[in-house]
């Protein structure tokens, strides 16, 4: 929905990640071999920090708009932070200024299952013995917190497959066969070790940490315009976080607005539910267009 014969839009892949970013799956010039476990410890500011590189790189002196879902809005958060005049405008979807105990629990089991795999082999791991397994196992868990207990329920209901599986405690159910074929998908698609490094960077972030709450974590944030977007049904960044974030916003009197929508896709909503954000976000970008007298 970000109209690009309007906008430049530039696309980071974060700092610790395996599609492109330096991370654990790099070679360490050092020994000519993947970094694994010597990759430093990451945070969210690490990611951020890179992102400001990047763009100070490239001449930018401002950008226009920082847009931050998810992890990325985590980082975007941190990027305003650490450079107050570093965008005039910000939209951030479906994130939060912490992560909470109960998405805390769920990425450490999906740590947990990734080094309990016998091919994990403390980081040792190679094209031919991957962590499959865990990699399969911890996907799975991660999918269920993506989406809402009712869009499971609407979506498959309790259909069973169309064979019997052979097995004793084989996948009756269509849910079971489509969390199996999704994860298979995607255990070779991303590197174990970028998944554990963002995992944890994920839990460490509070952008509040030294402060008295957030609204003074935010403090001095020279933005003339925020856009907060949340999913009613987002277990995982819950939508009263969104909510945190507008009204720490608003408390140090940025133009600020807040949109909780009502979806059944939970956190997943801002990468398929098009009919719930689009109307949101090209309205942003409009009202941004204008503002900024971007026309002409």
């Amino acid at each position: 929905p970000i109209d690009t014969t309007r906008f430049y839009v530039i696309a980071l892949n974060s700092l610790g990640s395996c599609k492109g970013s330096t991370g654990p799956a790099s070679d360490n010039p050092t020994t000519g071999r993947p970094y694994r476990l010597d990759f430093p410890e990451l945070c969210v500011e690490d990611i951020a920090l890179s992102a400001m590189m990047l763009v100070e790189q490239l001449g930018i002196s401002q950008l226009c708009t920082m847009v931050g879902p998810s992890m990325g809005g985590m980082s975007a958060l941190s990027y305003l932070q650490q450079n107050k005049q570093g965008a005039r405008h910000f939209l951030t979807i479906s994130s939060s200024p912490n992560s909470e105990p109960f998405s805390i629990a769920i990425r450490s089991l999906q740590r947990e299952l990734i080094v309990s795999d016998p091919d994990w082999n403390e980081g040792n791991y190679d094209e031919e013995n991957w962590p499959v397994k865990g990699m399969r196992m911890a996907r799975k868990l991660g999918m269920l917190s993506y989406r809402s207990a009712e869009e499971w329920r609407t979506r498959f209901g309790r259909r069973e497959q169309n064979y019997f599986p052979t097995e004793l405690f084989g996948m009756n159910y269509e849910v079971e066969s489509y969390l199996e074929a999704a994860a298979r998908r995607f255990v070779r698609s991303f590197d174990p070790c970028s998944y554990l490094y963002l995992s944890r960077a994920m839990d460490w972030f509070n952008i509040a940490d030294g402060y008295p709450g957030l609204a003074s974590a935010l403090a001095g944030i020279e933005l003339k315009s925020a856009c907060v977007i949340g999913v009613e049904s987002d277990i995982l960044f819950p939508a009263h976080q969104q909510k945190e974030i507008a009204e720490a916003l608003l408390a140090n009197d940025i133009d600020t607005s807040f949109s909780n929508l009502e979806s059944l896709m939970g956190h997943d909503a801002f990468l398929v539910d098009y009919a719930h954000f689009n109307a949101h976000v090209v309205a942003y970008f409009d009202r941004v267009w204008f503002e900024d007298d971007l026309s002409g």
